[in-house]
C-alpha cells in the first residue's frame, strides 16, 4: 500500500529530472525554494508552470484546471482528466508519453539484461566445450601416434623375419617351441 502512495512521487521525480536535464544545471541552482504549500485549486485558470510548482498538483489542459493529484491511484482516472491532457511535474510531457517512455526504457533494460545473460551462458558453454574438443584432439593425435608406432613395429618385425629367413635363423612356425639346432 505504501508503494502505491510513493509511485506518483517517483513518477514526478523522474519527470522533473527529465525536464531539468534539458534545462541544464544552472537553472536548477537558480530556482527559488518552493513557496508554502497552497491549495491546488488556487492555481486553476492560470498557467501550467504555476500549478506544477507544487508537487502535489496535477494540471489538466482540457479545462485549464489545477487539481490535487489522486494519490490513491497510480494514474489519474480518465473521469478526472484524460492521460493525453494531464501534466504532472513538467508541462511539456503528458502521462501517455511518460508511460510510453518508461515502458520503452524498461523494455530496453530487460532486453539488454536478457541478451547479456544469454551471451554469458553461451560463452560459458563454449568455454566448457573447448577443453573437451582439445582433449578429443589430443586423444586423436595419441591414437595416430600409437597406430604409427605399431605399423613401424610390424615393419621392423617383417624385416627381421626376412633377415632370419635369409640366414636360416627363422624358427618353424608350426612348432615354435622346438629346439634350435646347429648343423
Amino acid at each position: 500500500m505504501e508503494a502505491l502512495r510513493l509511485w506518483p512521487l517517483w513518477l514526478q521525480g523522474l519527470a522533473l529530472l527529465w525536464g531539468c536535464a534539458g534545462m541544464g544545471l544552472a537553472h536548477l541552482t537558480a530556482t527559488a525554494p518552493p513557496a508554502p504549500a497552497q491549495a491546488c485549486s488556487e492555481f486553476s485558470q492560470r498557467s501550467c508552470e504555476e500549478c506544477l510548482k507544487n508537487v502535489s498538483c496535477l494540471w489538466c489542459y482540457t479545462n485549464n484546471t489545477c487539481i490535487d493529484y489522486p494519490v490513491r491511484s497510480i494514474l489519474p482516472p480518465s473521469s478526472l482528466c484524460s492521460l493525453s491532457n494531464a501534466r504532472w511535474g513538467v508541462c511539456w510531457i503528458n502521462f501517455e508519453a511518460l508511460i510510453i517512455a518508461i515502458a520503452v526504457i524498461a523494455g530496453l533494460i530487460l532486453v539488454s539484461i536478457t541478451v547479456c545473460c544469454c551471451y554469458c551462458c553461451y560463452c560459458r558453454r563454449c568455454s566448457r566445450s573447448r577443453p573437451d574438443e582439445e582433449e578429443e584432439r589430443l586423444a586423436r593425435k595419441r591414437e595416430e601416434r600409437r597406430l604409427q608406432s605399431l605399423q613401424r613395429k610390424h615393419e621392423r618385425k617383417l624385416k627381421h623375419d626376412e633377415i632370419r629367413k635369409k640366414y636360416g635363423l627363422l624358427q618353424d612356425s608350426d612348432n615354435p617351441y622346438s629346439r634350435f639346432e646347429n648343423e
